[in-house]
């Protein structure tokens, strides 16, 4: 007899799992398909070991440049060999509390291939054969891959993605990055702080496309002061790859002139692909778009009645964060509810050093559409907190409405990431900059400058001088 769910997930990634946790929460009977470890790539391959990484070469790259140490500063190595064995340490604390709470929560595992075939029917391949899943409602939530270069595919040793990156032997002298956005610039100040030669190519005017340009250009800046070559606007059109080596070739369209470069290794860092190979047999009312990714509606609904998908598979951003909120929704949905995501306060992060986060629009965005947006901008060479962290290169820019309401933020600073939740509040409740100005902030904290950054937008920043 087959056993039957109210509902089935696919994918066990921060989306996946959160949704079964979130279902299992409403009272119903929950099965998450996973072919390999839960917690998917964020967990095992992606956000959680490349921050570990970067937070412990920090570490390591900030006892170096302190100039109040005394002592043979030259003889301090980082152990590379330590930093992956501490890396999956804390992988595999973390999936086992995941796999914890699942089981506690009453919530069915099974481990093997899933695949979606007509009439939402899930099926599981297993070392113990083919069985088919019954479940009520379904969601989808397989994620996304690193998309390959057609002239430049993985080989594991000279052409390399993310995961591989993360896991290598041995620390390249060199290594070329295709690609400035968060995993190219991410992965890149690892191997910089750890001595690597990192040249990173972008075909874009700045790194980091699609944010606020003048954040992008002084974080450009700042990375390239601390040793990382950037080079934008490069069209990589050829390579040629040999044992220890790879070379690329191309045209830089600024002048249109040619260019190469040889490295060690190449990271190519140029999107993601979603995983939907595991429906090719799917009711033809799962359509996909001309990138691969599955459509849904407002309520994360496919074109298949009960069947939901979320997360990287639907695109859009492709974060975690928004995979686990998506996850939520759908499974209320599912269960009865009409939950629409806000994409208009989904934060991002990128943790370089320093770290840029940014939420809602952008002030071009805000003028593209029409608006007239009030503009506040702090430096923190004003901070003080700043200023005792050595951490003074940075900035924090609000923009707004006519009216005054939050409608965007960026944020240039040590811990950029955890500073964003107090602006992502106020684009979601439509806060006004007078809102945020006459909240008391902690004084020294980098916070004061969210504050005096929207004093600054009417002209009453106390620590600068307002233009």
């Amino acid at each position: 007899m087959k056993e039957k769910y109210d509902i089935a997930v696919v994918g066990g990634g921060p989306g996946g799992y959160v949704a079964a946790l979130r279902g299992a929460q409403l009272k119903k009977s929950v099965v998450l398909l996973e072919r390999d470890r839960v917690g998917g790539t964020c967990m095992n391959w992606g956000c959680i070991p490349t921050k570990y990484l970067l937070q412990q070469t920090k570490i390591y790259k900030d006892a170096i440049d302190n100039a109040n140490i005394d002592g043979p500063l030259d003889s301090l190595s980082c152990n590379w060999q330590r930093l992956q064995e501490g890396k999956e340490e804390i992988v595999q604390k973390l999936v086992k509390g995941i796999e914890l709470l699942l089981k506690q929560n009453g919530v069915t595992v099974l481990k093997g291939e899933a695949s979606l075939r007509k009439k939402g029917e899930i099926w599981i391949q297993t070392g113990a054969g083919e069985s088919q899943v019954e479940a009520d409602k379904i969601v989808l939530a397989t994620g996304s891959r690193p998309k390959e270069l057609p002239f430049l595919p993985f080989n594991g040793t000279e052409v390399i993605d993310s995961k591989r990156a993360l896991s290598l032997e041995t620390i390249p002298k060199k290594l070329l990055i295709i690609g400035a956005g968060a995993i190219g610039l991410e992965i890149g100040t690892i191997f910089l702080r750890l001595g690597t030669e990192v040249v990173v190519l972008e075909i874009m005017p700045t790194i980091l496309p699609g944010i606020d340009v003048q954040m992008a250009r002084r974080l450009q800046r700042i990375l390239k002061k601390q040793g990382m070559e950037i080079y934008t606007e490069m069209k990589i059109e050829d390579s040629d790859v040999q044992k220890g080596h790879v070379v690329l070739r191309g045209t830089c369209l600024k002048n249109n002139s040619p260019f190469s470069y040889k490295g060690e290794m190449v990271l190519c860092a140029t999107g993601r692909t979603p995983n939907t190979g595991f429906f090719a047999g799917a009711d033809d009312s799962l359509v996909v778009d001309d990138a691969g990714f599955v459509r849904v509606n407002g309520y994360l609904e496919t074109g298949i009645p009960g069947v939901y998908a979320i997360g990287d598979l639907i695109g859009g951003k492709l974060l975690a964060h928004k995979a686990s909120h998506e996850g939520i929704f759908a499974v209320e949905n599912a269960s009865g509810s009409q939950n629409v995501l806000d994409v208009n306060a989904l934060p991002s992060a990128v943790f370089t050093d320093p770290e840029f986060s940014c939420v809602g629009l952008t002030e071009e965005e805000a003028r593209e559409q029409g608006m007239e947006p009030q503009v506040g901008l702090f430096s923190l060479q004003a901070s003080g907190r700043a200023m005792t962290m050595g951490k003074q290169d940075g900035s924090v820019k609000v923009v707004a409405d006519v009216k005054d309401r939050v409608i965007g933020a960026q944020i240039l600073a040590p811990n950029a990431s955890e500073l964003i939740p107090e602006l992502t509040l106020a684009v979601k409740k439509g806060l006004s900059l007078k809102d945020i100005a006459s909240t008391i902030h902690i004084h020294p904290t980098l916070s004061e400058a969210i504050m005096e950054s929207a004093m600054n937008a009417f002209g009453e920043a106390i620590h600068i001088l307002n233009t």
